[in-house]
């Protein structure tokens, strides 16, 4: 329980409140700086005690660049990143010493206001002085070269950028006096202020928004130069093969726990290991979120001493930690870890010695099925280890086909390949119509000795119907065959306020969170799901999302929806990315 302990140290103590204090001090810097934004008054009052022998504290001026400046700062020093913590003890440690050496002359001490912003920035030295050690976030090795890039590139991008504009709205009626060198040079000084002074400039005279304009593109590269310097380290190693060797026999021996746990063997995943061997967390690192999928795999004694190095390297590097599609158990285990949960939906397991067509419920599933029969319609199930190279080679091309959209999605409950040589023990439904042509095709990995869960789902958008239901009824009747006693298939979100809010009785509340989830359903298919397990008549098994601050839940989200391949990446050109500035990876 090292790690736990290392944790409740942090946590006691004067370091802790000296590292909130100087948080707080930005957050409130960066308040009084949007407020005298758009505040004019408060702002002329500001910088008339900023000029000539006033000044303020440490960071403390009027404007939105200003505000967005101490707000990133602010940001990022929550997040306990050294290199922020370093940026602001340089910053205010010079700042200091100018006011030191300031107070020295009486008419600056004098004034009771230079000498309140002397202490408060001499409190914000001290806190970053007591608190040093809760700044421990590591940042990626690459960001001082990819923070040189962008400012460089972005400098040259944006002065060009800058005479262009000058060039395209100068209106002076002397504008022929004016060469490019000028107006970029004009360009330069308006990225630099708003207020600087154009006397030197003869043949230039431009539109007062052009001036803001070109000032707010100073203040994004600012801002792009900052991200590229304090972002978060991605993960450190992907799967190797000693780690997916591991992993399959840790599923092996306790695979049948955690029917999501074969997806632990995607590739671009990360592995922490307990000190025992005995249970792992894998990972992907998204946006700086440190995103773990299902439960964790091996012995659950074992857990513990995954998940506690695992919540120690995020807290390292400054990831938000959080658990994606894990179970009521693992939940239970994480909470004692500082995690809360949060309900996702439902998870659709099927007996399969329980299933039946027969009964006045399943009528509508039945008749479903015996139509497509009637087609001619067939399926074949084999293991993909018995599928020849040639055929495996024509079903890959296929559902490759038939996929919807370029985006290969999935993360917790998708392996993302289809026919790789290791995974020969995934099942393989083959169905075709009555002239022998194939038109869909269901994966399903293992889940232990006996279970399979569904992975991919592939059809001919001309076939018949109620195609994939008859092959999952199919596979559910024939499960014998190949020795299956229980299957997991789609997950349904929020399937139980769809239930609920259904029911008579359900509250005004209830009843809009259904009717909410049913409008953006045209474009999700969230109750869609969850009707199409629900005809299965499955036992529902509730999966959580776990975090550690309702804070954290919007940059969880995206990064969650990145994973699963339904947001694209953003942030810098492919050019700048990382594995462009490092040849190993």
């Amino acid at each position: 329980m090292g790690y736990a302990r290392i944790d409740a140290e942090r946590g006691r103590g004067a370091a802790p409140r000296a590292a909130a204090f100087a948080v707080w001090y930005l957050r409130v810097v960066t308040f009084v700086n949007f407020l005298s934004a758009v505040w004019v008054s408060l702002g002329q009052d500001l910088r008339r005690h900023n000029t000539e022998n006033y000044f303020t504290p440490y960071l403390l001026t009027a404007g939105f660049a200003s505000g967005v400046f101490t707000m990133f700062l602010a940001i990022t020093m929550r997040r306990r990143k050294r290199a922020a913590w370093i940026l602001n003890l340089i910053l205010s440690v010079l700042f200091l010493l100018l006011f030191a050496f300031a107070l020295a002359f009486p008419e600056i001490r004098r004034y009771p206001q230079n000498w309140i912003s002397f202490v408060l920035t001499a409190a914000f030295v001290a806190s970053l002085v007591v608190g040093r050690r809760e700044f421990y976030a590591k940042g990626d090795r690459s960001n001082p070269k990819l923070a040189a890039a962008v400012g460089i590139g972005g400098l040259l991008v944006t002065s060009l950028l800058a005479a262009l504009l000058v060039t395209v709205t100068n209106h002076a009626h002397d504008a022929h006096r004016s060469t490019f060198l000028a107006r970029w040079r004009y360009g330069l000084l308006r990225l630099v202020s708003v207020a600087a002074d154009d006397a030197g400039f003869p043949g230039i005279t431009t539109p007062n928004w052009v001036d803001v304009t070109i000032n707010v593109l100073s203040t994004l590269l600012i801002l792009a130069v900052f991200y590229a310097a304090f972002r978060s380290r991605r993960a450190l190693d992907p799967l190797t093969e000693d780690d997916e060797a591991r992993l399959r026999a840790l599923l092996d021996r306790y695979g049948d726990r955690d029917s999501l746990g074969y997806f632990a063997l995607r590739r671009e995943k990360s592995a922490v290991w307990s000190p025992t061997g005995k249970a792992a967390v894998v990972y992907r690192v998204l946006g700086g979120v440190s995103l773990a999928s299902g439960d964790p795999i091996g012995d659950l004694e074992a857990w513990p001493g995954a998940i506690e190095p695992w919540l120690t390297e995020a807290r390292e590097h400054g990831w938000i930690p959080a658990v994606m599609g894990a179970s009521e158990e693992a939940g239970t285990v994480y909470a004692r870890h500082g995690l809360d949960a949060l309900e996702l939906g439902d998870e659709a397991i099927v007996e399969t010695a329980e299933f039946t067509l027969d009964g006045r419920a399943m009528r509508t599933v039945r008749q479903a099925y015996n139509r497509v029969k009637r087609a001619g319609y067939e399926v074949r199930i084999r293991r993909h280890q018995d599928i020849p190279a040639d055929e495996m080679a024509y079903l890959l091309k296929r559902a490759d086909d038939w996929r919807d959209g370029a985006t290969e999605r999935g993360f917790s409950m998708a392996l993302g390949r289809l026919g790789d040589p290791g995974d020969g023990q995934c099942v393989m439904l083959e169905c075709a119509d009555g002239e022998g042509e194939l038109r869909a095709v269901l994966s399903f990995v293992p889940w232990g000795p006996h279970g399979l869960s569904l992975d991919l789902m592939r059809r001919d958008r001309d076939a018949e119907n109620g195609l994939m239901e008859f092959m999952v009824i199919d596979l559910l009747s024939r499960a014998q065959e190949i020795g299956i006693t229980q299957v997991s298939l789609n997950f349904a979100m929020f399937r139980s306020v769809f239930e609920r809010g259904a029911r008579l009785g359900a509250g005004p509340v209830l009843r809009l969170w259904r009717s909410l989830l049913s409008f953006f359903s045209r474009w999700w298919q969230i109750e869609s799901l969850y009707r199409a397990n629900a005809k299965y008549r499955p036992i529902w098994e509730p999966r959580f999302l776990l975090f550690e601050k309702s804070a954290d839940l919007l940059r969880i989200g995206v990064a969650s929806a990145r994973a699963e391949g339904f947001l694209e990446a953003p942030g810098l050109p492919k050019w700048l990315h990382r594995k462009h500035l490092e040849s190993r990876r």
